[in-house]
C-alpha cells in the first residue's frame, strides 16, 4: 500500500470536518437555509443503498451549535441568495445543477466536500481563476466564514452548497461532468466501530469516480495513518482510477493546499499528512 507523507503538512485528528448530515434520499434544492431540525442533534449510523448498488455511508457530523456574527450575518443576507444554495429533504430529487447559468461562464468544475471555513477552497480558488469550484459543507458559520472571505478578496469562481455531500454527489452533480473532487481532512472516526461513518468508502468513492471527467482528479488528504490506509486501499481498488504522484505526470487542477491555521498548530504533534492523489482513466 502506497501513501504520500508529507511530513511538512500537518493536521490535528480532532479537526476533521468533513461536514456531513444525513438527509432523506429523496432531496431538493433551495436559496435559502434550511433549518436543520433535531437530526443536528445526533448523528446518523446507517447505511443507504445509493444507486448502480452503491453502499453509500451514513454521513454523519458531530453537532455545532455557533451563532454569526453580525457581520457575517449581514453578508450571508446578502450574498447568499445569489453565490449559495441548500440541499433540504423533499419528496423528489433535484435536478443536476446547471453549472454554467449558475456561474455565468463555461468552466472546468472542481466539487470540494466537507470545506469547513473555506481557507483552502479561498486559496486554491484564487489561484486558479480559470476552474470554478464548488464548496459543500453542512455547518453555516463555516459557509459565511467563506462567504465574508470571498466578498473581500471579490473572488468570482466559488459557489457553496449547505447539505450532505453525498447527496450533492448523487443529485446534483452530472456524470462526467467534474475536474475534481477535493476532500480535505474528513472526520477521521478513529474508534473502530464509528468507522462505517468515514466519508471516504467504496461506495462514495463509485459515485466520485462516476461524476468525474476521464482525466478528473480525485484529491484526498488526511493525517490520521488508520485512516489514509483505508483511503488508498478503497482509491486503489477503484478500476476507473488510477494513483497519480506529483510531478510525474500532467495533472489539470492544482493539487497544492495551503497550510491552515490547524496543521500549523498540530506541527508538535508530529502527525504526518498522508496527500492522496487519483486521475479517471
Amino acid at each position: 500500500m502506497d501513501i504520500n507523507l508529507d511530513q511538512r503538512r500537518l493536521h490535528p485528528g480532532f479537526m476533521g470536518h468533513h461536514g456531513q448530515m444525513h438527509l432523506h434520499s429523496g432531496v431538493r434544492v433551495r436559496p435559502d437555509t434550511p433549518a436543520v431540525g433535531p437530526d443536528a442533534t445526533r448523528p446518523e449510523q446507517r447505511f443507504d443503498q445509493g444507486g448502480a448498488g452503491r453502499r453509500l455511508p451514513a454521513s454523519s457530523f458531530r453537532s455545532r451549535h455557533s451563532a454569526l456574527s453580525d457581520t457575517q450575518r449581514k453578508t450571508w443576507e446578502r450574498l447568499w441568495p445569489e453565490l449559495g444554495t441548500s440541499v433540504v429533504p423533499g419528496p423528489a430529487c433535484a435536478e443536476p445543477l446547471d453549472t454554467r447559468s449558475w456561474f455565468a461562464r463555461s468552466a472546468p468544475v472542481v466539487l470540494e466536500i466537507g470545506s469547513g471555513s473555506g481557507t483552502s477552497t479561498l486559496a486554491m480558488a484564487q489561484d486558479e481563476p480559470g476552474i470554478d469550484v464548488i464548496a459543500v459543507e453542512i455547518y453555516r458559520r463555516g459557509l459565511a466564514q467563506l462567504l465574508c472571505a470571498i466578498d473581500r478578496e471579490q473572488v468570482s469562481n466559488i459557489r457553496l452548497i449547505r447539505g450532505n455531500g453525498v447527496d450533492v454527489l448523487e443529485h446534483l452533480i452530472a456524470p462526467r461532468s467534474l475536474i475534481g473532487v477535493r476532500v480535505f481532512f474528513p472526520d477521521p472516526w478513529p474508534k473502530a466501530r464509528h468507522h462505517k461513518r468515514r466519508f471516504l468508502q467504496p461506495g462514495t468513492v463509485d459515485l466520485i469516480a462516476d461524476r468525474l471527467l476521464p482525466g478528473g482528479v480525485l484529491h484526498a488528504a488526511t493525517d490520521h495513518p488508520g485512516y489514509a490506509e483505508q483511503i488508498a486501499e478503497v482509491g486503489d481498488a477503484e478500476s476507473r482510477l488510477v494513483r497519480v504522484y506529483p510531478g510525474t505526470e500532467s495533472i489539470p487542477i492544482s493539487i497544492v493546499r495551503p497550510t491552515t491555521k490547524y496543521e500549523t498548530k498540530a506541527q508538535h504533534a508530529g502527525s504526518a499528512v498522508a496527500e492522496l492523489i487519483w486521475k479517471k482513466r
